[in-house]
């Protein structure tokens, strides 16, 4: 089969599309044949070798964490799913024709396989930090860098929860934030005040990394109050760093009665074929992405 490897870490051109051996479902696991993989920040950042205390890995390694496509194999002790079902979840070197999943669920109906493989990480990254972050029904959130996937998800899960939220993102994603229920505004100077404006901060999120956790921890008054998924720094200003996954089945099931209640919607903003892994790798670090990229096998 074909999957995306790399035998040392560094840049997107580490990448390689390569022939490799198909991997099997062991006890507790299911094997799809996959039709699309979740493309995001934390497989780029594992392939530069940023955060491997939390995600070790032997070289050469594959690439990506999420996916959806069509059951093919059933491990031993697994029940509750057949052959030919289709589901999404998470698991290892998904971007590949065969991956294995650890966590799976079987896809909301009206899903296509692109969209719901952009789900599994970013919806359980949602639901972690804003459990983490403490906040409560009636206060008022702070997303920094909320047009990506997780700030999509963190936008609407919020707003379900009667949560107040406030999103920070380039003028060009100002009306999808609004479309998500959040009071936006752009970042770059002068956004402190502008956030100020729109009304009290209880708790905040720094989604993007991009140097504003002390401006957080003002607008919060308290460290406490922000959790940062994407600045290694942060615990260095007192803040948590959240990178360790919770449960991913509880994280689905969640994501599964949300979609079909009409509470979560995540669009594709690009699609890419896997021997453009690396573009995709490049576009994400970017940034200013509107909802998630995937890549479609």
């Amino acid at each position: 089969m074909k999957r995306v490897s790399f035998a040392e870490f560094g840049g997107p051109d580490v990448l390689q599309l390569v022939d490799a051996e198909e991997p099997h479902a062991g006890p507790g696991q299911i094997r799809i044949a996959v039709r699309a993989a979740g493309v995001n920040p934390v497989d780029w950042r594992i392939r530069e070798g940023q955060i491997l205390k939390a995600h070790p890995i032997e070289l050469p390694a594959g690439v990506g964490l999420d996916a959806s496509g069509v059951v093919d194999e059933i491990g031993e002790g697994v029940e509750g799913v057949e052959v030919g079902d289709h589901v999404f979840g998470e698991g290892f070197s998904t971007y590949a024709e065969f991956a294995v999943l650890s966590a799976w669920a079987r896809m909301p109906e009206g899903l296509t396989f692109e969209e719901a493989a952009g789900y599994p990480s970013v919806v359980e990254t949602a639901l972690r930090i804003i459990r983490e972050v403490g906040v409560r029904p009636g206060e008022t959130l702070l997303v920094s860098g909320a047009s990506g996937g997780v700030g999509s998800a963190v936008l609407q899960i919020a707003r379900d929860r009667g949560i107040t939220v406030i999103g920070t993102a380039g003028a060009a994603n100002q009306d999808y934030l609004r479309s998500l229920g959040a009071l936006a505004t752009t970042y770059g100077e002068g956004w402190v005040e502008r956030v100020r404006r729109l009304g009290h901060v209880d708790a905040a999120l720094d989604l993007a990394g991009s140097g504003v956790i002390p401006e957080l921890v003002e607008l919060t008054g308290d460290p406490r109050k922000v959790i940062s998924i994407a600045d290694l720094g942060a615990p260095e200003l007192g803040v948590r760093f959240s990178g360790v996954a919770g449960s991913v089945p509880e994280a689905l099931a969640e994501a599964t009665g949300l979609i079909a209640r009409g509470k979560l919607h995540i669009p594709v903003e690009k699609s890419y074929p896997l021997a453009e892994a690396a573009a995709a790798h490049i576009d994400s670090a970017a940034g200013h992405t509107r909802g998630r990229r995937v890549i479609v096998v």
